[in-house]
């Protein structure tokens, strides 16, 4: 059975784990390429952007 004692916000939803400290423009860090790499807990993770100009993260 589930514990329901948890803490809500008024609208009925969770708050928010961590706030956004920092955010990166895309063009910062493509430098005018497609496809970068990006590694993460000894993962290599692709992040590319597609014809339509949006965002795809692959494993």
């Amino acid at each position: 059975m589930k514990d329901k004692r948890t803490s809500l916000s008024p609208e009925g939803q969770s708050p928010p784990k961590q706030t956004v400290e920092k955010t990166y423009d895309s063009r910062d860090l493509f430098h005018g390429r497609q496809e970068i790499l990006i590694e993460h807990a000894g993962h290599a993770y692709r992040l590319r952007i597609t014809r339509q100009d949006k965002l795809i993260l692959t494993k």
